[in-house]
Formats: C-alpha cells, sequence, structure tokens
C-alpha cells in the first residue's frame, strides 16, 4: 500500500467533478459516533474495527520502524472518519491519496493509521531535488567497490512496509514517470490503476474549539471561541475572492498554550504570530482581516511591555520569570548547555523597551514551538537572537540559507573518504538537533520553497528522514522505543535511530516580503504552517541613537545622519528604499565607531561608500545626492590643484609604526615573516586615500571588502596594504565551481597516496594570517553564505567533519574544533555587480557586515603620477591623451554603451611596453588591448572615435597630412616714413603735456553668481589627419546664445603657483556669459550674468569685449558692454561680480533704453585691447569720434581721465606705457605717453603718404628678436620695431618705433579686397545677415611675436585662387586663418570648419564682419579661435612647432620595419679573448652559412672574421644567414688592442669602398648627414618599390596615373619632399 500526500487544488477539483457525474452526495458519517475496538485472534494477531471496518493487524517484523506517539488519547470523530476510509482502502489493497490544505494534518492521520495497524514505515518527502535515485536505488563505494543501495520505495516494496511519499506537487516532471511505475506496474496490477483520493479538510470547528479549551483551563472559553471564529472565518469560501492565504489552524493549540500560561496576552498580537498579516498583506488584505477581527470583538489592545526578572536555569530546564502589566509569570522553557555568565551577557548588547519585548515574546513562543523572526536587513535580527541564546545557554548554530539551496544541503552532504568511499556527511542542522544547540536558518526568504518543505517533519513532529536511511526522532519517542522493545542505545544507533536532543531549537530569520512583487511570495501558507512568527521593526530614531551612543563612547553629533538614515527610511521612492538597506543600524554602528575614533572624517563621504555610491545607478545617486543635500550633508572641499594634490597625501614606516596620511597603528610582528606580500607597487594619491580609509576600519577590527571594476588594481592595493603593516597574507581565489569542500580543504598527493591538507582559509583562521578572497562575487552563493556565517559569528563547519568556532566561544580546541586566532582578518575583493561580469551581487548579499570600500580607476592626477613612474621615459603628452583616452571609454561603460570598462591594468602595460620598447608607436601598442575587439564593428567604430579625440592617431597612416599650402609672400618694402615729434621739437611739432583728472573710482558689490561647471566635448584634430589645427572644444550653448569675444591669459603673466596652462575666456551676448577653460580641460566654468544686463529683448544688441589681467590681478577679467558702458570686473575663480563706475565714464541711465527697433548709440566708449598689461590692471577706454580717454587702475581703485584736441577713430597699445590713436577722419596719427598716473604726453607722429599712412589694423606690443628681424628684412641689423598690419598690408614692419624719432615703415602690400555683391558668398553666417557686411579687426588679427607670424582670419572669397581647396562652395567652412610668415617670406591659408551649430540670432546680433572668427594669441606663440558657435580650436602656425609636432605624431603612428627578420642564439664561443687577429676572412663561393670557425667572411658567432653576432671582427658583413649571437659579456671582454686593430681595419675598408665609387671622405660624411634625414622615407619608398616587384606588376598600370600604385609612390614621394622642405628650407 502506498500513502501519498499531496496540494489540495487539482484533487479537489476532480472529486468534485465525480461528485457531479455521478448525481449523489459523498458518504457523510457526521452523524454515526466512531470508536476503536480490538479482539484478539486465534491466529496470534488482534483484529481492529474502525465503525463497521475491520482490519486484521499483525505484530511487525521490526517493530522501531512502527510510528509511535500519534495517537494520544481518544482520536476526534473527524479523525477516525479519516482512519477507517484509509482501513477501507487498505483492505482492497488500494494505494491512498490524502490531500487538503498545507499542515501536518494529513501527515500525522498517515502516522496514526500505521500506529495503529502497526504497520512499517518508508518515508520520502518529495521536493523539486527528488531524483529517481532517491526512489530506487543510490550506488555507493565501500571498501573500494561500488554497489546499489535500496532506498524507501524498494525497500517497502520488498519487505511489505508503507510507503508515504509527501509533496507530490513539489515533484519534477522527470520524477513522475518513476512514480507512475511505482503505482501501477506491479507484479499484480490493481482492478483500477489508479489511488484512491480522499480530501482531508481542517479540523471542524466543534473538535478544535474542545480541544483548544482542554488546553487552556486557564483561558475563558468565550476567548478561545473568538480567535477560532475569526481563523475559521478566513477559510470559508466567501472570503476566497480576497486572495488571503490560509490560516493554519494547526498552529492554534500552540498560541493557545501561550495564553494558558500568561493570561493577559494580546490576542491580536497572539494571533499575528500565527498570521502575520501586516507583514504579508496589501492595503486591501489588512484592511479585510481588520475588519474580521472587529466582527468578533478582537480588537487591538493597548501595547504593553514585557519585562525581564531573571532567568535560572537547572540542567536542560530554565524558568525565565518576567513581568507583564504589573503580574508576574513563570514560564519554563528548554534550554542549552552553555554556561554564561551575566556580566558577559550584555557585553554586545544595549537593552531596549522595544528589545526585552520582543526577546520575552520570542521565550514565549519557545516554550511551544519553533519560530521566526522577520525584519528588514540590518534591524538587529542576529543580535536579538545572540541575547536570547545567551540568556538560555544556546550555543548557536548559525546556518546560511541561499536560493540554489537543496534539500541535500539541508539534511546531509554526500563525501568521499580518504580512501575513496563515499559517505554522507551531517549538516549543521543536523549537528544541531543531535547535539541541542539552536539551529538559526538565517534567509528564509530566500530558500526555494521545495526544498525547504523536508523540514516540516522535524519542526512539527521532530522526525526527520536522513538521505543514507537514517532516521531522527523525538527525545521522548526514542526513550519509549528503547522501553518498549528493551534496546540499547547501540542496538538502535546500529538500526540508523538516533534521538533528538529535547533542547533542540530551530529559530528562523528571513526579510518581510516584498508586497506587490510579481514574484512568489515566500510567505506562503504552508511556510504558515511551520512556525509562529514575530515581526521585528528597524529602530526608530530615538532608540538608534540610545543603542548607539551606548555603544560608542565619545560619540560626535550624528543628528544629520540620522536625519538622512531616517529619511530613506520613511521614503516611499524605490531607489531611496533600497538604498536604506544599506544603511541598517549595524552599518550605522561602524560609521559611529569610525567618527568617534576619527573625529575628521567627512560624513558626506563615509555615507557613499557605505552606500557604495560609486557604482550606484544613475538615478539612484541622484536621489542619493539630493537627499544627502536636503540632509545638509555636504562634502569638505579640498584642493585639487595639481602640485598640492600629488603631495596631499603620503605614507611611511618608520620606528615600527606605518602611516598613510593622517593615520597611524603599529607594524605587526609576524611569526612568518615570508608570506608577508612583498611586490612592486607605485604610490599615487588616490589609492593611498583609499588605503588610509582601509587602515581606519582594519585598526577598528573590521573585515574588509573591497568593489571596484577589472584591472582597478584591487590586488595591488590589498598586497601593498598588508606589505605596509606586516601581515602575513593567505591567499583564495573563487570561481563558480568552487565549493565549500575546496574552500578548507586542499589535495594533495603524497607518496602516490591523495592526501588532504588545510586550506589557506583554515591556515588564515588557525594562525591570525589576513584571508584575502579575491573575485568572491564569482562564487556560488552557498560558498558565500558559508563566508558569512564565518564573518558574521565567527563559526563554521568544514568538509571534513572539522568545525572553526570563534576565539570568544569558550568552547575548548579540539582535534573537531578549530578555535579562531583573535588576529584573524578577511579581505574580500569583489568586481561590481551586473555586466559585464556577470557575478553575484556579493554587496547586496553581504555588504552589512563588511566595511565596504569602492574602488574605481585613479582619477587623471593619480594615474599620470603612477604611469609616470611605470615610464619614465615616456612623454607626458602620450601618458595624458591614454589618461584621457580610457577615461572617455570608462565613462561609456558606465553609461552603458560599451560592455567591458576598461582598466589602469590596460594601460599599465601599454605604457611598460612604450617604456621597454619606445620606438613602436602608440598606434601599435594602443592594438595590443583593442584587438580583442576587431571582429565587433560597432565597438570598434567607437574605440577608434575616443582614440581620435584624444589624438591618438588609430588608422592614420605616415601620409595622412594635411598642411595648408605655403605661397610667396610678397617682400618688405620700404612703403614710407613716420616722424615722431620730440622735446626739441616742441614748437614745431605741437608737443602738449595733458591735463589729468584723478578720481576714485564708483565700486558696487561685489555680487557672488554661481559657478556652474559644464562639461566640454574636446577632441584632437590630429587623431587621422596631422593638420596645423591642434584640438578643439564645443561649448555647451544654448540655442541662442552668440560668442562675442575671446581673451587668453596666458601662463607668463599669471602668478606663480597658479594653473600651469594658459586659461581661456569666451564672452557669450544672449544672455551675457562668461566661460573659462584651458587648452587641454574636459570642463568649463559657466558664469552666467542674465541676472546683471539687460534683457536682449527690443532692440537692446549687447557687444561685449572682455580684458585678461595681470598677475597679481589674473584671477580678473574686465568685461565691457559698449551699448550700456557697463564695466565689470568678474573673479573666475570665486565669482564675484564687481561694478566700476567713474563720472567720466558714464554709464547709459537705468530705465528702459531701448525700443523695438535698435538705436545707434552715438560715439561709443572702447577698450583698448591689449597682450600687455600691467600689474596694476591699467586699462584704457577711448571715446570713438569723441575726445575723451579714461584711464582705470584696477588695483587702486582709480579713473584718470583726459579729454584730447581732436576725436578719436582708434587705440593701439604700443607697450611700455604708450598707445597709437588715429584720428577720425584724417590719416594723423598719435603716441599717448605716460610715465606716471598724472603725465600724460602727446607726441603727433608725421606719417607722410603712400601705403604707410594707411589705418592701423593691429599693433604688437612686443618688438620681434634680432634673428627674426634679419630674417625678415633680408640683412643684419638689431634697432627698436613693432609688426604691424595697414590697411592694404598682409603686414608691416615698422623700424624705430616706438623708441626713436624716425621710423622707416616696411611693408608687403596686398590686392585690395574684392567687392562683395560681385561674388557669391559661401560663408555659413553670411546667408544669415540682414545688412551689407564690413570688414571688423576686432579680435580678427594677431600677432606671434616668438616667430614674427601675423593671423588674420578671412572670408572664402578673400584667398588666392590657388590655394583654394576643391569644392570650396559645398565646404562648410568658417572661414581661413592667412597666416604671414615675416621671417619665412611666406604665405598659408589655412581653412576652418564650420561652426557645429548656429543660433538664430546670430543674423541679428552679429552683422560687423563676414568671417565671425575670434582670435587671440596663447602662449609659445599659439593660437586660440573662436566661432560664433562656441567651437573653441587651438592651432600651431609655427614651422619648427609644426616639425616637432609631426615628428611625435609619426612616433605614435610607428615605423613599420619592412626588413626580413631573423632569429638571433646567444650562445658562448669557448675562445680565447687574447688570441684574437682580426681578419676580412674567407669567402665562400656557394654562400653556406658558418657559425664559429674563425675562418669566413660573414659567419655567425664565431671572432675575428667579418660577420654577424661574434666578437673582434673588424666590421659587421651580413651574408644573410640565420645570426647566433655570443653573449654580450663576450664581447665586452675583447681587449682593447683587439679592438682598435678591428676598428683600424674597418675604416680601411670604408675608405676602400669610397675609392671605389669615386667618392672622397668628406663626400661621404655629406652623404651620410643626408640620407640620415630621409632614411624613413626612403625606407618607406622601398617597400613601395619591393612589393611592386614582387607582384610583378605590368609596366603599364605604373604608367597609368590612375592606378593605387602610382597615386601611392607620388602620396610617398611628396610626403619625402615635404619632409625635406621642413628640414632643409628650400
Amino acid at each position: 500500500m502506498r500513502l501519498l500526500l499531496g496540494g489540495m487544488d487539482a484533487a479537489a477539483r476532480r472529486l468534485q467533478q465525480l461528485h457531479n457525474v455521478f448525481g449523489r452526495p459523498l458518504m457523510n458519517l457526521e452523524n454515526q459516533v466512531l470508536q476503536i475496538r480490538s479482539l484478539s485472534t486465534s491466529a496470534g494477531g488482534k483484529k481492529l474495527t474502525i465503525g463497521d471496518v475491520s482490519k486484521l493487524v499483525l505484530e511487525p517484523v521490526h517493530p522501531e520502524l512502527v510510528p509511535r506517539q500519534f495517537l494520544r488519547g481518544k482520536p476526534s470523530q473527524s479523525v477516525l472518519q479519516h482512519l477507517r476510509w484509509i482501513m477501507q482502502k487498505d483492505s482492497l489493497g488500494q494505494d491512498v491519496f490524502l490531500i487538503g490544505p498545507p499542515g501536518p494534518l494529513r501527515r500525522q492521520i498517515a502516522m496514526m493509521y500505521l500506529e495503529l495497524t502497526k504497520r512499517e514505515l518508508e518515508y520520502v518527502s518529495l521536493s523539486r531535488d527528488t531524483t529517481e535515485s532517491d526512489l530506487k536505488q543510490r550506488r555507493e563505494i565501500e571498501n573500494g567497490t561500488a554497489s546499489y543501495i535500496d532506498q524507501s520505495a524498494v525497500r517497502a516494496a520488498l519487505e511489505g512496509r508503507i510507503l508515504v511519499l509527501e509533496g507530490i506537487e513539489k515533484a519534477e516532471r522527470n520524477v513522475l514517470p518513476v512514480l507512475n511505475n511505482l503505482l501501477e506496474n506491479r507484479e499484480m496490477q490493481l482492478d483500477d490503476g489508479r489511488f484512491q483520493a480522499r480530501d482531508v479538510n481542517p479540523t471542524p470547528f466543534k473538535e478544535l474549539y474542545e480541544e483548544l479549551v482542554s488546553l487552556a483551563p486557564n483561558v475563558p472559553a468565550e476567548r478561545i471561541s473568538q480567535m477560532l471564529s475569526f481563523a475559521t472565518t478566513l477559510l470559508q469560501k466567501e472570503t476566497s475572492p480576497l486572495g488571503l492565504p490560509d490560516f493554519p489552524l494547526d498552529n492554534l493549540p500552540h498560541v493557545v498554550k501561550i495564553m494558558n500560561s500568561m493570561p493577559k496576552c494580546s490576542d491580536v498580537e497572539l494571533l499575528h504570530r500565527i498570521y502575520p498579516y501586516t507583514t504579508m498583506l496589501g492595503k486591501d488584505g489588512k484592511t479585510a482581516v481588520e475588519e474580521a477581527m472587529d466582527k468578533f470583538e478582537i480588537s487591538p489592545q493597548e501595547e504593553t511591555s514585557l519585562s525581564l526578572k531573571e532567568v535560572s536555569r537547572q540542567g536542560l530546564q530554565a524558568t525565565v520569570s518576567l513581568n507583564h502589566k504589573k503580574e508576574s509569570f513563570n514560564l519554563q522553557v528548554l534550554c542549552g548547555g552553555l554556561n554564561v555568565n551575566a556580566g558577559e551577557l550584555d557585553q554586545h548588547f544595549v537593552k531596549t523597551i522595544y528589545h526585552d519585548t520582543v526577546l520575552l515574546q520570542m521565550m514565549q513562543s519557545h516554550l511551544v514551538k519553533d519560530f521566526c523572526i522577520v525584519g528588514p536587513r540590518g534591524c538587529g535580527k542576529s543580535v536579538v537572537v545572540k541575547q536570547f541564546a545567551d540568556m538560555l545557554g544556546y550555543h548557536i548554530e548559525p546556518i546560511m540559507l541561499y536560493q540554489d539551496m537543496t534539500s541535500r544541503d539541508l539534511l546531509q552532504q554526500r563525501t568521499t573518504m580518504p580512501d575513496g568511499d563515499t559517505t554522507w556527511r551531517y549538516t549543521p542542522l543536523v549537528t544541531a538537533a543531535l547535539e541541542g544547540s539552536l539551529a538559526v536558518l538565517d534567509g528564509v526568504h530566500r530558500v526555494n520553497a521545495g526544498s525547504f518543505s523536508v523540514l516540516h517533519r522535524l519542526v512539527s513532529e521532530r522526525e526527520l528522514q536522513l538521505l543514507d536511511g537514517t532516521r531522527l526522532i523525538g527525545q521522548d519517542k526514542y526513550d519509549a522505543m528503547k522501553k518498549e522493545l528493551n534496546l540499547s542505545d547501540t542496538d538502535l544507533q546500529q538500526r540508523k535511530i538516533l534521538p533528538i536532543h529535547p533542547s533542540f531549537r530551530i529559530v528562523a530569520l528571513s526579510e518581510p516580503p516584498v508586497i506587490g512583487s510579481s514574484k512568489q511570495q515566500w510567505l506562503s501558507p504552508e511556510m504558515l504552517t511551520m512556525f509562529l512568527y514575530h515581526n521585528m521593526r528597524p529602530l526608530s530614531r530615538l532608540e538608534e541613537i540610545d543603542v548607539i551612543s551606548r555603544l560608542v563612547p565619545n560619540l560626535p553629533d550624528l543628528n544629520k545622519l540620522f536625519d538622512f538614515v531616517h529619511r530613506l527610511r520613511q521614503s516611499q521612492d524605490a531607489p531611496l528604499q533600497s538604498l536604506s538597506s544599506s544603511l541598517s543600524t549595524r552599518q550605522l554602528l561602524r560609521i559611529a565607531r569610525r567618527l568617534a575614533t576619527f573625529p575628521s572624517e567627512d560624513l558626506h563621504s563615509v555615507i557613499r561608500k557605505a552606500c557604495l555610491a560609486r557604482f550606484l545607478p544613475r538615478m539612484a545617486q541622484s536621489a542619493l545626492n539630493q537627499t544627502l543635500e536636503e540632509s545638509q550633508i555636504t562634502l569638505k572641499e579640498e584642493s585639487h590643484h595639481l602640485d598640492e594634490y600629488q603631495h596631499s597625501i603620503t605614507c611611511e614606516v618608520k620606528d615600527g609604526v606605518v602611516r598613510i596620511g593622517q593615520t597611524s597603528v603599529p607594524v605587526y610582528s609576524p611569526e612568518n615573516q615570508t608570506k608577508v606580500p612583498d611586490i612592486l607597487f607605485y604610490e599615487n594619491p588616490q589609492h593611498l586615500t583609499v588605503m588610509e580609509d582601509m587602515l581606519k576600519d582594519f585598526s577598528l577590527g573590521e573585515h574588509l571588502l573591497l568593489v571596484g571594476n577589472q584591472g582597478v588594481g584591487k590586488n595591488k592595493i590589498v598586497d601593498r596594504f598588508l606589505q605596509m603593516l606586516n601581515r602575513p597574507r593567505e591567499y583564495v581565489q573563487l570561481h563558480r565551481d568552487t565549493t565549500v569542500q575546496t574552500l578548507t580543504l586542499q589535495p594533495t598527493v603524497k607518496d602516490g597516496v591523495i592526501m588532504y591538507e588545510d586550506s589557506p582559509l583554515v591556515v588564515a583562521v588557525k594562525l591570525g594570517h589576513v584571508l584575502v578572497v579575491d573575485e568572491a562575487d564569482k562564487a556560488p552563493t552557498n560558498v558565500t553564505c558559508v563566508l558569512k556565517t564565518l564573518v558574521e559569528s565567527g563559526e563554521m563547519h568544514l568538509a571534513d567533519g572539522r568545525r572553526i568556532v570563534a576565539a570568544n566561544s569558550k568552547i575548548p580546541a579540539s582535534p573537531n574544533v578549530i578555535v579562531a586566532h583573535p588576529d584573524f582578518r578577511m579581505v574580500v575583493l569583489a568586481n561590481r555587480p551586473g555586466f559585464p561580469f556577470l557575478g553575484n551581487d556579493f554587496f547586496g548579499a553581504m555588504g552589512d557586515i563588511f566595511s565596504c570600500h569602492a574602488i574605481d580607476n585613479p582619477d587623471m592626477e593619480s594615474e599620470m603620477a603612477m604611469l609616470r613612474q611605470y615610464g619614465p621615459d615616456v612623454s607626458d603628452t602620450t601618458l595624458h591623451r591614454l589618461v584621457s583616452a580610457f577615461a572617455d571609454l570608462r565613462e561609456m561603460a558606465d553609461q552603458g554603451l560599451i560592455s567591458y570598462p576598461y582598466s589602469t591594468r590596460e594601460v599599465v602595460n601599454m605604457v611598460r611596453h612604450l617604456q621597454r620598447y619606445p620606438n613602436e608607436g602608440l598606434t601599435t601598442v594602443v592594438r595590443n588591448v583593442f584587438d580583442f575587439d576587431s571582429y565587433n564593428k560597432e565597438l570598434q567604430e567607437t574605440i577608434v572615435e575616443t582614440m581620435q579625440k584624444h589624438g591618438i592617431p588609430v588608422g592614420a597612416s605616415q601620409a595622412s597630412v594635411s598642411l595648408a599650402k605655403e605661397i610667396p609672400m610678397p617682400k618688405l618694402e620700404r612703403v614710407g616714413q613716420w616722424i615722431v615729434s620730440s622735446d626739441g621739437m616742441r614748437r614745431k611739432t605741437g608737443l602738449m603735456s595733458l591735463p589729468v583728472t584723478t578720481k576714485n573710482l564708483s565700486i558696487k558689490g561685489p555680487v557672488s553668481l554661481y559657478i556652474q561647471s559644464t562639461g566640454l566635448d574636446r577632441t584632437q584634430s590630429r587623431a587621422s589627419v596631422f593638420s596645423e589645427q591642434e584640438a578643439y572644444s564645443v561649448l555647451p550653448l544654448e540655442e541662442n546664445n552668440v560668442v562675442c569675444d575671446i581673451a587668453v591669459s596666458r601662463v607668463n603673466k599669471r602668478s606663480p603657483g597658479q594653473n600651469k596652462h594658459d586659461v581661456i575666456y569666451v564672452a557669450t551676448c544672449n544672455p551675457i556669459c562668461l566661460y573659462t577653460l584651458t587648452p587641454t580641460s574636459h570642463t568649463a566654468n559657466l558664469i552666467d550674468m542674465y541676472d546683471v544686463f539687460p534683457s536682449t529683448m527690443g532692440g537692446f544688441k549687447p557687444e561685449v569685449k572682455i580684458q585678461a589681467l595681470a598677475s597679481p590681478l589674473d584671477d580678473l577679467v574686465l568685461m565691457h558692454e559698449s551699448v550700456t558702458n557697463v564695466v565689470i570686473a568678474v573673479n573666475v575663480e570665486n565669482g564675484q561680480l564687481t561694478r566700476l563706475m567713474s563720472d567720466t565714464l558714464p554709464e547709459i541711465p537705468s530705465r528702459r533704453r531701448f525700443s523695438a527697433v535698435s538705436t545707434k548709440v552715438e560715439n561709443p566708449f572702447r577698450m583698448c585691447i591689449t597682450e600687455d598689461v600691467d600689474p596694476r590692471g591699467t586699462i584704457l577706454f577711448y571715446q570713438q569720434n569723441g575726445q575723451h580717454v579714461e584711464f582705470l587702475n584696477v588695483l587702486e581703485g582709480l579713473s584718470h581721465s583726459v579729454d584730447l584736441p581732436f576725436n578719436i577713430q582708434t587705440c593701439h597699445a604700443v607697450g611700455e606705457g604708450r598707445w597709437l590713436l588715429s584720428e577720425a577722419q584724417s590719416p594723423r596719427k598719435y603716441i599717448l605717453s605716460r610715465t606716471a598716473d598724472d603725465d600724460l604726453k602727446l607726441l603727433p607722429v608725421d606719417v607722410g603718404r603712400g601705403p604707410g599712412s594707411k589705418p592701423v589694423l593691429l599693433m604688437g606690443t612686443e618688438p620681434l628678436g634680432k634673428e627674426r628681424l634679419t630674417d625678415a628684412l633680408g640683412e643684419g641689423m638689431s634697432c627698436p620695431n613693432r609688426v604691424a598690419v595697414l590697411d592694404g598690408t598682409y603686414a608691416a614692419m615698422l623700424l624705430g618705433f616706438p623708441d626713436l624719432g624716425e621710423t622707416d615703415v616696411y611693408a608687403a602690400v596686398r590686392d585690395p579686397f574684392p567687392e562683395p555683391e560681385k561674388y557669391g558668398i559661401n560663408d555659413s553666417m553670411f546667408s544669415l545677415r540682414t545688412k551689407q557686411a564690413t570688414q571688423s579687426t576686432d579680435r580678427s588679427l594677431a600677432y606671434l611675436p616668438q616667430s614674427g607670424q601675423v593671423v588674420r582670419a578671412l572670408p572664402g572669397r578673400h584667398i588666392p585662387d590657388e590655394v583654394k581647396p576643391p569644392n570650396m562652395e559645398k565646404a562648410d567652412l568658417s572661414g581661413f586663418l592667412e597666416v604671414s610668415d615675416l621671417a619665412n617670406h611666406k604665405l598659408r591659408y589655412i581653412p576652418v570648419p564650420g561652426p557645429r551649430r548656429i543660433s538664430p540670432y546670430a543674423s541679428w546680433m552679429l552683422n560687423r564682419a563676414e568671417c565671425n572668427l575670434f582670435l587671440a594669441p596663447a602662449s609659445d606663440d599659439g593660437l586660440v579661435t573662436v566661432d560664433a558657435g562656441g567651437c573653441v580650436r587651438q592651432w600651431e602656425t609655427v614651422p619648427s612647432s609644426l616639425a616637432k609636432s609631426m615628428k611625435e605624431w609619426r612616433d605614435m603612428l610607428g615605423y613599420q620595419d619592412t626588413r626580413e627578420l631573423q632569429i638571433n642564439e646567444e650562445r658562448e664561443s669557448g675562445r680565447d679573448h687574447e688570441d684574437v687577429d682580426p681578419k676580412h676572412g674567407k669567402e665562400d663561393p656557394q654562400n653556406q652559412p658558418h657559425v664559429g670557425g674563425n675562418t669566413w667572411a660573414g659567419g655567425v658567432g664565431g671572432s675575428s672574421t667579418a660577420g654577424l653576432g661574434g666578437f673582434g671582427g673588424p666590421y659587421r658583413l651580413d651574408a644573410g644567414h640565420q645570426v647566433f649571437q655570443v653573449p654580450q659579456w663576450e664581447k665586452d671582454a675583447v681587449p682593447e688592442h683587439v679592438k682598435q686593430a678591428a676598428r683600424e681595419m674597418g675604416r680601411k675598408a670604408y675608405m676602400q669602398k669610397l675609392k671605389e665609387i669615386e667618392m672622397s671622405e668628406y663626400d661621404g660624411r655629406l652623404y651620410e648627414q643626408y640620407s640620415a634625414s630621409v632614411r624613413r622615407q626612403v625606407q618607406s619608398l622601398r617597400v613601395i618599390l619591393d612589393s611592386l616587384q614582387n607582384s610583378r606588376v605590368d609596366v603599364r598600370s605604373v604608367i597609368n596615373p590612375k592606378s593605387s600604385f602610382f597615386v601611392t609612390l607620388y602620396n610617398m614621394t611628396i610626403d619625402s619632399l615635404s619632409a625635406a622642405t621642413v628640414l632643409f628650407g628650400e
């Protein structure tokens, strides 16, 4: 006979269908009173009768297999009806299927029947892990021989026993055919071939009520009736639409027992232990349950606390005395066997009213049943359970549950003995059951319900069937069996029957179910029947503060922290709720200890570290930052200047103390120094900062968790950290195949026999070493759970049966017990969760038990500092390009655009390669990393684009050069003379001193504006093609904004210690804004002045000019808006604006100044822009077409004003306190000289007539150097000079100006520009203008003094036809840069790409020039431009700089060596180095290879003769054979006289060769000089010719000018000639 126990739904529907078919009610014996009668028979047995059904009962062969103590007292009528039905089917020889709601009732009825009929039992609990071998036969190895062991189903069939299969609905599909065969395919078939089913309904109300009343004589019957009525209501069909889980009626007797012990307990609270509706139901479900309670007058009572008086223990019994509602109660509970002193009891536990109440409620549940604590992670569940165990003397057996856990992992695990035999090892749960420990099942919410169901019988009846056939039964049943069968313990052990210790208890820990989740809730009706449930909430703010303040002495003010944490916990936002789990009470306690020990810690950084904010999704990061800001937790401001940053943190080991930053600890003294890491480590600020954080946590006794991407240096950091601390290290690397056995035991072979030794983990625990666990996220969850128990409780079960216990456990060491060393620590390394690492979320599962540190790739400064040490000979430019490119790739990985986050490891490998092989190009080395992705087209395109963006020319070739074509510039010819007045000619020239009015400036402000940092899309321009453009950055302008000016603060004008780069300022005008950036930065600072200047609504068209000031005012930019005549000093460091006002520099009155139609401002004031500002910040303003001049002294806050006797057209700074003024409507010019604040002199300048009298467009402030001046004029001279641009000239040279009285004007005259209406204009800006453009000189001209170049922005129609690019009409160009090189007499026209974007306001705002490009000179004769769309470009125009940059660019590409490679082998010659006679050697007519021998010319690895790879020969001679090298030391050992003889012989051979080709020694040196300069170009040309010869190309294809060969040959020839031109000139 087979008894099957299964779920209710499917079978119930089948019974209902049968009922409908037959049309008659099922048998109903409700009114029949049944009883059990037993009569003896003559056959020696007895006849058992239930009602009208009888069964002959025989004595069992194995009475120990008969269930016991299930029939206690008189069974109820409902139970007897089920037993009668089973007896019927048993008499008919039919199998039985009992179905019904979850709970132990069905199983208990089956056991009652077996006990009643004395039938032997074979029991199988089916789950998803059950296999065919678990039912039939399992193979075992015994004494080296494989044998098959019968399992329960086979034993039942052979011995005639009853097979009970529980959990049919949980079996996998592949097991169902086995069950079908088991039921049907027997030797004698059943009549119907099917099993008989019976629905086992819950115990009827009346019977259960009577049972409950009998259990609780101290409780009023009415109270019990109300509770039972409520429970029965939830099981009625009418409540099924609500979707409520079934109420577990089987647990009501346990609660009633608690009520009997403490009659004043709250009914609601007790019902909540059985049915935790507030935890598992949504809003509607809670409402329905509470309404049902109200209906039966079960109302929530006022929450009253429980207080403990004392716990007295005697043997295995403990008396718990407690107070409740001013009454005392005593609870008699079971206890463990450990002795815990009262002083140790509260050592790590802070008593609170809430925790005391929870503890005593746990005592109540412990009185009757196992229980489960439900609460969020980190709320203190483990601490409370630890306190519970200590109070009752229990030893805790921690058992971590995980999702993939199987029933074998819960009960028995198969293992192999050293001799190869298979055996079964008890799990910690079975060990706890046998030893009477407290089994703590941590993570019930994670484990699969089907696997967990194997524990139902253990929880409900204290019986358990193990996989090897061993049966565990309760102590009372065990004792009864011994007495009844007169068996000893040994007898029962031989029969595999073991007692469960009476003190054994199970405490389950779990997190609350996620209400509304699509996943199946773990708190199912079946799970409800197993435990009593205690809901544990997080501590309130006051409770948490109280607990932490009592555990942490000297606690600082953490109100902001608690505000922040409780704001997270109370939030309804999903990202914030997920963050709150990272800040549990346990984590807050860790933070508090850290802040108390290190008060200077930054709370903002500590919180982000605890949340691992670096690896949060962007939405969660944004929510975290916003909440931090709302809680007024801000980041401490720190200096990020490069010089300060590199020295901001240091480390040292001195006098037995290790110091990292500001943190110091003593150096450890180990017993085994050999296991202390000793590595090469290059320190950098970021890694040292991380190590200081690690040191702080390590000194507080924490275990560390380092999370980061692959290759960021986690292992390096840990090894260096332990090296400095002098701590021995044990290392273990996990992977997906790691098991607990491999983690704890290490196989080795000794004398041909496999032996198992302690793993690094066990060694570290024993000796107190630091265990480094690498790749922890790759391990299976069961392994990581084992690690969690080791960290959290200090305990762990080894695969060989030994157990690790904590150092403070007071369990003595023994062969099976390993006491952990107090110095043992664990450092765990894991990759971040998610793609592409695809590991477990180690931080999410175990993060709160470690001190977590996010390890990121070093920032740019730290990475540069580290790479400089790996590659000291690699240029900073190359390092910066690599670092910038990889930073972009990592950002793409964070955004999900690429899968792999390229790490520092790849960059270090490339730099090491460049350091070792400097002749290989950067592009070749880069391919070593990215060739992995060469078959992914999209990824390859992304990588190439990123590399090119940062100036790494991936995909470029040596011929990819696009420099502007040079054409001759007209010669500088004398075109006139300027005569400057002097004091001796006062009367004749009208020299006059001018009256000066000095006043204090009226200063308003400062007003602080917000400095917004914005990202820049900076791109290196020489990635694919080498040109004059170095790089460009696009400012993130708003749609309507238009650029109006640019200025550069050069590095030589800045204060010492300031930025080592130029600073670029860009002004925009709609609205008026100021952008600040550096040539290499990837960010720009923005100051928006919308609130300072009037709106552009109406006709207001602002005209903004900016002037960068020099040191000590180099942090100021002067901004002048000429329409309103407003002057503002902007501090770009702090965002403060100061308004400078003067009565003599009037602003337009503050009113609505402008109508809808723009009005022209008469005689506007202009700011004289200069590149030479004095330290006092003196800036000249003049009134155009007026006579007023104003000097502003920004440093001293003074204004000096003067009126001139003429109207001013233009003003140009000449330098040294002098300005050149041009008179309006006249060619007359004047020099305004200022020797003191109040001493101004006006010197007229007679410019004569002709080209020399033309208007001045640009005036340089620095003279041209002697060498450049000589090159420009073609004759050597040295005199004062200035370079200028006069109207109608390319450039002009003013010799003698401004110091001498007479100035010779030399100019390169140009043809007039064509008229606009005669030509079609392709300027992208021109088509937007509303009126005719005029040529503007504002920022369209720049002078580069070191090289003597003048750069001018021109539209495309103004450049010569011979240099116009093809299809220029279709090209999108902003214009051209005309470079007039005075020293080389060359002109170049460099095309400037068009703007990335064009504002719709461009035609309205900018209608003054045909080419809206703004130019500014930079340091080292660099040039910066910006177009109206905000694209800032950097240019290199000086030929010498271009040649140097081209060489560096080609070095990055590398030069492919096309020579055939050969293998060189080194070996010792064995010859005497003194006996060496240098000679040419014999010539082998057949050119056979010769190795050594001292005979043949062209031999290898020998001596004395001309050849390769040997020593002592006169010269090198390659015969084309494989080279065998002798070691270098043999070459060095050749005596000096032999070397001298060889050199002399080589020289003679060289001179003989020159004579043969009719060349002198001088000709040879000259040839070598020229040949060396173009050797690489010649080599490239040789490669092309060789490839032509090898492929035997037809000569006609070479002649064809369209053939690819001809094009390549032509390009290479031109390239070679271009290089020769750069090197040797014309």
